[in-house]
């Protein structure tokens, strides 16, 4: 494929856009810290939301949602669906008590919540184990995708995709700190959405295609158009939809995800004008990320199925390409070869904002946690403000050249990828609780963290092994995993002492203000149960809406609508 003067152009003219941002907020941010991690905690909840919207939209989200839809279909998308019902409980239960805390990072945390050397060590562990190396996995995989769609789409190297990306991304995460990550977030999102959309509605109107109506009448797509799986095949329901709602949702620690709030979510939430903007970012983030971003790369996602019918269609079209690179989810990069010049432009611009959004902020969050929770909780605690600030640019430069030199080899670390994915696996019980049991301490936090790490390796060692030990499905796995992990740390918090009683009561008095913690709890239910009826809803009238149920569609609409009415009101009595 070969750009014309246009798509350089419009690629060209947004990077200079974001190196502009970067350049102009930086003397702001690099006054101290807070300036540079937190932007002084007065960011709006709009920014803030579009912000979280724009992180969790990595380059190969597309490729990865139009891979299920090839495979298992529509309904395939509900392993990530069910982490709705985790946002929302962040939304009501904890968004607020997070920018109450005016900590620095989520991390921070574990010296404001427990006591001892143990939660120092907990603290500074994950700072290094999270920060860094977790993190530099993280974004390997996300430059991975950037190769892919590189050497797919324009046959670049994988050196030259990487030289080509990662400075613009360097310079305004390094320069313009969170407030530059959050400006260049909002118009990456736009960029993002206007391509994803615009890109969907092109290739739905293919001479090959002719349509959405007599795309979705073929065979071969219309089998995978049901939003849920099919009910009477319990080995499809079962992984798809019960373990994820029942299960995974509430017990899986996931970057994005995680149960009670953590990573760059929180980091958002500390960032916030007040708690009131701290709720509604979070809301307006799990509304957009669920219900309105999914059905431009579902519908791409069908177009593959009759352009590449399967695999093999798939090798002819692109004889040039390793076979590994030949899978369900290269079906998103090869319909992007049908564009034409200008919209592929902004497309290929709306995948570079796509990448650099999830980077810059995987950056700006981990240096966050190697200044804040290391270096000078453990090493410099008098440190300076600008001796700070500079660990922190040191430190994103850093990471990313570490995460660019892994992607490279990537594709033989993608086992021990899906390891880190799978450790958090029963924890998220704990980080759900602990703001409210006083009896967990560190070492309950300890003994998740190690229980789940080494049951992940047992059953990848066991997966791999000729003659396995236990032979389960992966999502039977994984409700063990819960199950063991969870078990572990309650008997661990019972086994151990909890926390000085005066770090707990120091720890209330911030936290909840000397009120009840249950204090509005009935109203903190009810916008949790409406907000995720009315998120769903809204996912499905829009998918009924594209398939011509226009009836069913208005029905859902009109619950999406009440829904709103209750959680506004609801929230109204919660602040």
């Amino acid at each position: 494929m070969q750009l014309t003067a246009l798509d350089w152009f419009i690629i060209g003219g947004i990077l200079l856009l974001f190196l502009i941002i970067g350049l102009v907020v930086a003397k702001q941010s690099g006054k101290d810290s807070e300036s540079f991690f937190l932007s002084n905690r007065n960011m709006p909840w709009w920014l803030l939301g579009v912000s979280m919207v724009a992180t969790t939209f990595a380059a190969d989200t597309p490729n990865f949602v139009a891979g299920l839809i090839r495979q298992e279909g529509v309904s395939g998308n509900w392993i990530w669906w069910s982490f709705l019902l985790t946002g929302m409980l962040t939304v009501f239960f904890y968004s607020k008590l997070w920018r109450r805390s005016g900590i620095t990072t989520d991390l921070e945390f574990y010296e404001l919540r427990y006591s001892g050397k143990s939660a120092a060590f907990l603290r500074g562990f994950r700072a290094l184990y999270l920060g860094v190396f977790f993190n530099i996995v993280i974004m390997a995989n996300v430059c991975l995708a950037a190769l892919k769609i590189g050497h797919v789409m324009f046959g670049l190297s994988a050196v030259e995709v990487l030289l080509i990306s990662t400075p613009v991304v360097i310079i305004y995460s390094a320069l313009g700190g969170l407030k530059g990550v959050l400006l260049t977030d909002f118009v990456q999102f736009l960029i993002a959405m206007i391509g994803s959309i615009w890109a969907a509605v092109y290739l739905v109107q293919l001479p090959e295609i002719g349509g959405v109506r007599k795309l979705l009448a073929a065979p071969e797509v219309a089998e995978k158009t049901s939003m849920l799986p099919d009910f009477s095949n319990p080995e499809l329901v079962i992984p798809l939809l019960i373990i994820p709602l029942a299960v995974q949702w509430w017990s899986v620690w996931y970057p994005g995800a995680e149960p009670g709030g953590g990573g760059y979510i929180a980091q958002r939430m500390l960032a916030a004008k007040d708690e009131k903007n701290a709720v509604w970012a979070t809301l307006f983030f799990n509304f957009v990320h669920y219900a309105l971003r999914p059905w431009p790369w579902i519908l791409v996602g069908f177009a593959s199925l009759i352009v590449y019918p399967d695999l093999e269609s798939l090798r002819v079209a692109f004889p040039h390409l390793d076979p590994s690179f030949v899978k369900d989810d290269l079906s998103y990069p090869a319909m992007l070869t049908f564009l034409p010049a200008g919209l592929l432009g902004i497309v290929i611009t709306s995948l570079i904002a796509a990448f650099m959004s999830t980077i810059s902020t995987h950056l700006n969050w981990g240096s966050s946690y190697v200044v804040n929770d290391f270096y000078i909780r453990f090493l410099r605690k008098n440190a300076g403000n600008k001796e700070q600030v500079f660990i922190g640019r040191l430190s994103t430069v850093l990471m990313m050249i570490f995460a660019s030199l892994l992607a490279l080899v990537l594709d033989e670390a993608r086992d021990g990828f899906n390891i880190l994915l799978t450790i958090g696996a029963g924890t998220g019980l704990l980080f759900i609780l602990r703001w409210f049991w006083e009896r967990i301490n560190p070492y309950s936090e300890i003994a998740a963290m190690v229980i789940s790490f080494v049951i992940s390796v047992f059953f990848f060692i066991n997966n791999k092994s000729d003659a396995p030990w236990i032979t389960l499905p992966v999502h039977w796995q994984l409700v063990l995993s819960v199950a063991i992990t969870t078990f572990g740390w309650i008997v661990v918090t019972f086994l151990t002492k909890p926390s000085k009683a005066e770090k707990i009561e120091s720890f209330n008095e911030l936290i909840f203000e000397k009120k009840s913690k249950f204090e509005g709890f009935k109203f903190k239910i009810l916008g949790f149960i409406t907000g995720t009826i009315g998120t769903y809803t809204a996912l499905f009238a829009i998918g009924n809406y594209i398939y011509g149920k226009y009836l069913l569609a208005t029905s859902m609409l009109l619950i999406t609508i009440v829904a709103a009415l209750i959680v506004r009101k609801s929230l109204q009595k919660i602040n």
